[in-house]
This record gives structure tokens, sequence and C-alpha cells, in this order.
């Protein structure tokens, strides 16, 4: 409302069933426009923005193909909103890179896969992993579990880090294809900038952590056909566990 516009008392009292008309008006829109393109029925996603660039086209080209009269709805959220909005019932399914805290949701890993270090060509040149990270800026903050106890690993072995938090992925890889910086992603975000040359990854002689991303599903409400055949796409997807591209798997 403006500020020189006031509800009555009784559009206040209105105003809640005023804004359910309006919701159920625009469903029946949205579910008439569907209907008039063809689908019969609506599967609905909700994933970090790392899976929708990584995995998630190759599962949605198979499902689509298999299911052309499945309308499919994505939305993005961080890794640890993804289990919120599956409990709400605004997405059917989830994929995280981190489990659902929320106890009307279940998690299961779907696939895990290591996490190297990778740079520019030109930063990872004739150079031992230690002195690459005291000299270049390492990114950090890209994934929501594995970094803090990276961290104090690498900084037992070169104690003059400078780090540049950057909370997405695409953007890390793209100021590290800039040569600012190094950083350790999992290796199934980077397999086409490694086959295309723009980054490499780099040895290093300390253990790393594994990556995992997760399938998130409704405690308590049964799925419906299409989020049904989803899941079980997906599970087939990766039945080794492994992470698309990487070696054993053709990817998807």
């Amino acid at each position: 409302v403006g500020k020189r516009v006031r509800l009555t008392p009784a559009g206040q009292r209105f105003l809640p069933h005023a804004r359910r008309v309006l919701a159920t008006y625009e469903q029946a829109i949205h579910d008439m426009t569907a209907w008039w393109q063809g689908y019969d029925t609506r599967l609905q996603l909700v994933t970090s923005p790392l899976v929708a660039t990584s995995v998630l086209p190759g599962l949605l080209k198979e499902f689509t193909q298999q299911n052309p009269r499945v309308e499919v709805i994505i939305t993005t959220e961080v890794s640890s909103a993804v289990g919120q909005v599956v409990a709400s019932g605004a997405a059917h399914v989830g994929m995280a890179r981190a489990p659902s805290a929320h106890p009307d949701t279940t998690s299961t890993v779907l696939y895990t896969d290591p996490v190297v270090l990778v740079a520019a060509p030109e930063n990872a040149a004739d150079a031992d992993w230690v002195d690459l990270v005291g000299r270049h800026l390492l990114l950090t903050g890209n994934h929501p579990i594995y970094w803090d106890s990276l961290l104090l690993a690498v900084s037992k072995r070169q104690p003059h880090l400078r780090t540049l938090a950057v909370d997405r992925v695409d953007v890390t890889k793209r100021l590290l294809e800039e040569g600012l910086g190094i950083s350790f992603l999992p290796l199934s975000s980077v397999v086409r900038e490694l086959a295309e040359g723009r980054l490499v990854t780099v040895p290093v002689d300390i253990e790393l952590p594994t990556a995992a991303t997760y399938l998130i599903l409704p405690q308590h409400r049964e799925l419906p056909e299409a989020a049904r055949q989803f899941v079980d796409l997906a599970k087939r997807a990766f039945p080794d566990g492994k992470g698309p591209g990487l070696p054993g798997r053709s990817g998807v």
C-alpha cells in the first residue's frame, strides 16, 4: 500500500482472501497454459547452481525424451536451502552439494568425486603446489562442506596464505581461467575445462577430501509418478557412485 493509501478495516480483513484468489487464478492460468502446450503433469526440481550446470542437463535430456508430456520446472537455491524448499512442497525433488538439515526430508548420496587443486596452465608450470599456494590467491568458499578442514591442512604446509572467498563454482572457474588464483574444486565440476586445456590439475601430497552430491526427498510425502521416474533415472545414471565424466564413467 502506498504512503497516502490505507486499507480500511474491511480491506485489511479481505486482503488475505484476495491474495488466495489471485494465487488460485495464477495457478489456473499456468495449468491451462501447460495443458495447451501438451503437458499432462509436472515435475518440480530444486538444485544448487553447480548441480544445475553439471549433472542436471544430461539427466533432463534423457528424462524429457522419455517423458515428453511432463512439464519440468527448475529453480536454483544454495545447497543449504534446498531441503527447506522440498519440505515446503514447492519442489518434488532436490539435488544439492550438502545434505538437508530439515527433519521432514531425507538425503541420499547420489555420487561422489575427488577434490583436486586446479589452476590456469600459466600459473601451474614447473611449480610445487606449496609454492603455488604461497604465490597465488587461494579461491575459497565455493563448497559448503570441505573448506574449513582443507584450509587447516593447507595452512600447515603453507602458512603464508592469501585467500579470496568466492561462493560460486562458475565464478571461481572464470577467475581461474583469467589467471586470478588457484582453487580446490570437485573434479566433476572442471571436466570440460580440463579437457579443453583451460585449466590443469596440480598434484599435491596431502590427503584431499571427496565431494558428494545429494538427492533430497520429502520424508512423509509420497512422490508423484513423474518425480519417482526422475529419481529412478538419477540413481541409474550413477550406479557406481562416481561423478559425471570421471574415469570409469561415460558421463550423463
